[in-house]
């Protein structure tokens, strides 16, 4: 089986031509650098992404507070991930970067802070 996938590894974006069988990569044409092929290989036999949620908080003016993976998690593993960022809430003030949930579904990733979220003084 032949696929076509456009390349996001560098700002050139080639367009890929993989040659695909039983699940594997057999080979990859119009790489014009060496990311090309890595990323084909990666995309097909084992597509991974950076997942951003927004977590709920509790007793903080903002409701949501933006969050993201530190590292790509599999594909067929987001679903999964989306329910336990839907168990959380935050109580406590965070900054940007920090862990809100070390080593998610034991993925060996952490889910962080985008935002700060500190408490808002009141007069």
């Amino acid at each position: 089986m032949k696929k076509n996938l456009i390349c996001i590894e560098c700002p050139k974006g080639c367009s890929l031509d993989v040659d695909i069988e039983n699940c594997h990569v057999v080979k990859v044409t119009d790489a014009q650098c060496p990311k090309g092929e890595k990323y084909a290989v990666s995309e097909i036999e084992d597509p991974r992404r950076i997942l951003t949620a927004t977590v709920l908080t509790k007793g903080f003016p903002l409701k949501l507070l933006p969050a993201r993976t530190d590292q790509p998690i599999p594909k067929a593993r987001m679903q999964d991930a989306m329910k336990e960022i839907r168990k959380i809430k935050l109580t406590k003030c965070v900054k940007t970067g920090d862990v809100i949930v070390k080593n998610i579904l034991r993925l060996g990733v952490n889910l962080i802070a985008t935002r700060d979220l500190p408490m808002e003084k009141t007069n």
